[in-house]
């Protein structure tokens, strides 16, 4: 089966000129940095004990964020490299400043360039976060002795059966896993079930608060002009919720004759195609990039920049989860409850049950299905009791896994 693997990554690699220039045009590959995916890498490995940390986008790399900033205290540790997968992930990667952490694209999983990746790098060890398992990195990383933790670990049903479909194989591959931390119950049942030797609860890794940062502070003179409005926000909502969320600003507004409701969309290449949307209903658009000094009868304020998400967090008492009405499986709503927001979402949250699920036995979110049951349960009011919970909770989490990776860092048996 391996072996079929492989013929199938040479054959992507052989296709990989064409499909690097057709992502460059779709603004999804870094047009300078693509090559770090074939192991030509542009950061230098530094002497000393280098701890290595993969996730494929954004929410695994914020995940590790209040991780990696404790760990770079740590003095025998000389270096620490983060691999993602996404061009998005980089861009919120250069907004913080790490003095020893730096970040590459992860490499294309032929066993040549993993090898060759290892090589390299030398990693003390390995930790992946989230469902990130690829099959010729894995048994490298087990050829060349270098110990691989699955951190937070997630397994969906979907995920589950499509590695069923190949068992042997799947459980060749999970069973070079040296510990597995998975975030929820079932992952743990689907981990047990491909052969993982060792497994240990720990908690979900995104219940950890990431680093507060002054540029998580709204401008003072963008904040002026939002007082002038009550504020709801839509986060990162995929196609068809934009104009859902239109619907609640338009039934709110009956209301609330200061309105304004910011969308900030999961993708913000469709920023064009969601102000055409908008547009058909009669409403005014501004763009965070566009920074107007007035927004003056303005009904939908699009962010359409990177990182930037919690800014609006802040002062929000209400925010709808995009990816719940469009059946995206949701987007993780642990950020904005952390400010004080009361969540609402849509049927659909197969992506984080078990937040969710807390989240509802916390009174902080609740579950909606039309405009207008959306409109007539915004507040705009915040109640910061939930998110006090919440923080205390990730404390735990945190103090529970930097212990847990501390014999692997220092090479304890």
């Amino acid at each position: 089966m391996f072996f079929l693997y492989q013929i199938l990554i040479s054959i992507i690699i052989l296709l990989s000129p064409i499909i690097i220039l057709i992502r460059i045009l779709k603004n999804k590959e870094d047009i300078k940095r693509f090559k770090e995916k074939f192991c030509l890498f542009s950061k230098k490995k530094v002497a000393g004990k280098l701890i290595w940390f993969h996730g494929a986008s954004v929410g695994e790399l914020l995940s590790l964020i209040p991780i990696i900033y404790k760990l770079e205290k740590n003095t025998s540790i000389k270096q620490i490299l983060v691999t993602t997968n996404t061009l998005s992930s980089s861009k919120v990667f250069k907004k913080y400043k790490f003095k020893k952490t730096i970040h590459q694209f992860f490499p294309i999983d032929h066993s040549f360039l993993t090898n060759k990746f290892l090589k390299y790098w030398k990693p003390h060890v390995s930790i992946f976060v989230d469902s990130e398992i690829w099959p010729s990195m894995t048994l490298t990383l087990k050829r060349k002795n270098i110990p691989l933790i699955l951190l937070n670990a997630r397994i969906t049903k979907k995920s589950y059966k499509r590695w069923l479909k190949f068992n042997n194989f799947a459980k060749y591959i999970f069973s070079k896993i040296k510990i597995a931390y998975p975030q929820n119950k079932e992952t743990k049942k689907y981990l047990k079930n491909f052969n993982v030797k060792k497994i240990k609860e720990l908690g979900n890794l995104k219940l950890i608060e990431n680093t507060k940062d002054k540029k998580d502070n709204i401008s003072d003179n963008l904040n002026s002009q939002f007082k002038k409005y009550c504020i709801w926000t839509a986060a990162s909502t995929h196609e068809n919720e934009e104009t859902f969320c239109a619907s609640v600003h338009i039934q709110l507004k009956k209301r609330i004759p200061n309105l304004l409701t910011i969308i900030i969309p999961r993708h913000i290449d469709r920023v064009d195609e969601i102000i055409a949307q908008m547009q058909s209903y009669n409403l005014k658009i501004a763009t965070h990039s566009s920074k107007l000094k007035s927004l003056n009868n303005v009904d939908i304020y699009i962010v359409d920049t990177f990182g930037e998400t919690k800014k609006f967090f802040r002062i929000s008492s209400s925010v709808f989860m995009g990816g719940t009405i469009a059946k995206k499986g949701g987007q993780n709503p642990l950020e904005a409850a952390r400010y004080g927001s009361k969540i609402f979402h849509g049927p659909d949250i197969k992506n984080f049950p078990d937040i969710f699920r807390l989240l509802k036995n916390l009174n902080i979110s609740k579950e909606i299905r039309s405009p207008k049951q959306l409109a007539s349960l915004i507040s705009f009011n915040k109640k910061t009791s939930g998110g006090v919970k919440l923080k205390k909770i990730g404390r735990l989490i945190q103090e529970k896994t930097l212990k847990e990776l501390q014999p692997f860092i220092n090479n304890e048996p």
